[in-house]
């Protein structure tokens, strides 16, 4: 019933439909600005910047996860950062989250990734109670910082 499998260039338009799903879900649809053709690129193009692995139901796109690669100098080793997990919410409570977060995991232990991260939103508690149960824990003492680049003027260091 459950298949995962390391996304195509061809899954962009399901990909990009899913993370609308997502930015629905998350009240952030008008910070979406993104188009196909950029998703495409930026996952299968050179550089390749990200990657990204579906989960199918029955042959049915239910849900993805998008990650990359960043690096720890404390660790001296490269981590696996996870920008995005959705499924689908007819999906929901079939374990494919669960095996999303695993395969992830293995990938990253192949790699002898040091860590995995991501970001959930304070109000997700849904979410925040899944990760929990997976075994990762708040990062304490850290604070996420970001600046968007598409709305901010360059500032002389």
């Amino acid at each position: 019933m459950l298949r995962l499998r390391r996304a195509q260039p061809d899954d962009a338009p399901v990909i990009f439909e899913l993370i609308g799903e997502l930015a629905d879900y998350e009240q952030l649809r008008p910070q979406m600005i993104g188009s196909v053709e950029e998703l495409r690129r930026h996952l299968f193009g050179e550089p390749r910047f990200a990657q990204a692995m579906i989960a199918e139901w029955d042959g049915v796109p239910a849900g993805f996860a998008l990650y990359f690669f960043n690096y720890s100098t404390f660790q001296c080793r490269p981590g696996l950062y996870l920008e995005d997990l959705f499924v689908r919410p007819a999906h929901r409570s079939r374990g494919i989250g669960q095996a999303l977060l695993s395969a992830l995991e293995q990938r990253a232990r192949e790699l002898n990734c040091g860590r995995m991260e991501w970001a959930v939103l304070n109000w997700n508690q849904s979410a925040i109670d899944f990760y929990l149960r997976f075994g990762a824990r708040p990062k304490d003492g850290w604070t996420l910082y970001s600046k968007d680049l598409l709305k901010s003027p360059t500032q002389p260091v």
